[in-house]
């Protein structure tokens, strides 16, 4: 009597990663491109580098030729404020989700729950390209374990999410992370988890995971020292001097570095995006009065204000997952944000 895949349906083949980064190279241009924002991020949040870091796009991507768009129309604004903000895309193509519903670009591409993972990871892919080739550096947030082994060649800026803090594996995907990372408190606005979660990422591990060939590997890590706090808010917000503060202590207490960043949106904002702006002035007048701290921000932007259900017409350049700024409102705070820096 058989015991085990007892309740799997089908097993797809998943394609490796070797395979799409011979599909879909990085050109030499691209991997110094790369490399060099990576470094600009890492000066900017650890070392003496005065600008600000302000990791600003769309919750999630649903549809590749908006964000496309959206990077174009970036641009010229990331090169006009580039003496006083470094700005990364957010191209985020994994959504965890607190029940059910659609968990992001690279599950369900077609947004139909066909779920063509291996579509999604080739067209993941193909838009880092096109925003690397664009000239914006990329942020995402890290939610399977696996899938950075398909795309974070492209990666500047990396996040481990308020609902996978404190996993183990999470951590572990961190300390083996070739770029910067932001991880974030917890849901319900614990910092102390983040903390933790940065000290562990510090340290070597070894875990099992997939290697580029796609078969069973057990990945040794030597720690990455460059991961920071981002707050977002939890049963209230938590961007304020008081709770900056406190979590500035937290850090210095267990001897991590004390850079913050702050994430504009979710609880921070009350979930209401013309609140970001409120947040993000807040930030900058405790910069402006000596929190040196802080470091960066995250704002959630798309071409159109707000948010909309997944349907037969959706609108052009508007979220399925949470409400954004639309992309007016973000060219003026960023340029108002290069201003009083």
């Amino acid at each position: 009597m058989p015991t085990d895949d007892l309740r799997i349906a089908k097993v797809h083949s998943l394609v490796p990663p070797a395979v799409l980064h011979e599909e879909l190279p990085a050109t030499d241009a691209v991997q110094r491109f790369v490399a060099d924002a990576r470094d600009q991020a890492a000066k900017v949040l650890f070392a003496n580098d005065p600008r600000l870091l302000v990791v600003v796009g769309p919750c999630s991507v649903h549809d590749p030729l908006a964000l496309v768009d959206y990077a174009e129309r970036l641009k010229p604004i990331a090169d006009e404020v580039a003496s006083r903000l470094v700005l990364v895309l957010r191209v985020y193509f994994e959504k965890p989700r607190t029940v059910v519903g659609w968990k992001g670009l690279i599950n369900d591409p077609d947004l139909d729950g066909s779920h063509r993972i291996n579509t999604g990871l080739r067209r993941a892919r193909e838009v880092l390209l096109k925003v690397a080739n664009i000239g914006l550096p990329a942020g995402t947030e890290f939610l399977d374990a696996t899938f950075g082994q398909y795309f974070t060649d492209l990666i500047t800026w990396g996040a481990i999410g308020a609902r996978t803090v404190e996993s183990q594996i999470h951590r572990q995907l961190a300390s083996a992370l070739s770029m910067p990372v932001g991880i974030k408190n917890r849901t319900d606005g614990d910092v102390k988890v983040a903390v933790d979660a940065i000290r562990a990422a510090r340290h070597p591990h070894l875990f099992p995971t997939i290697n580029k060939q796609g078969t069973a590997a057990i990945m040794e890590t030597t720690g990455n020292d460059q991961c920071h706090l981002v707050l977002r808010g939890g049963d209230k917000p938590n961007y304020d001097h008081d709770h900056v503060t406190d979590a500035i202590r937290q850090l210095s207490g267990a001897g991590m570095p004390e850079t913050i960043m702050v994430d504009c949106s979710h609880a921070n904002s009350s979930k209401k995006p013309e609140n970001q702006p409120e947040v993000a002035f807040d930030v900058i007048n405790q910069r402006r009065e000596g929190t040196d701290a802080l470091r960066g921000l995250m704002i959630e932007s798309h071409i159109e204000s707000g948010r909309q259900d997944i349907g037969s017409e959706l609108i052009y350049g508007k979220s399925i997952t949470d409400a954004c700024l639309g992309f007016d409102d973000t060219r003026r705070l960023l340029l108002d944000l290069a201003g009083k820096i």
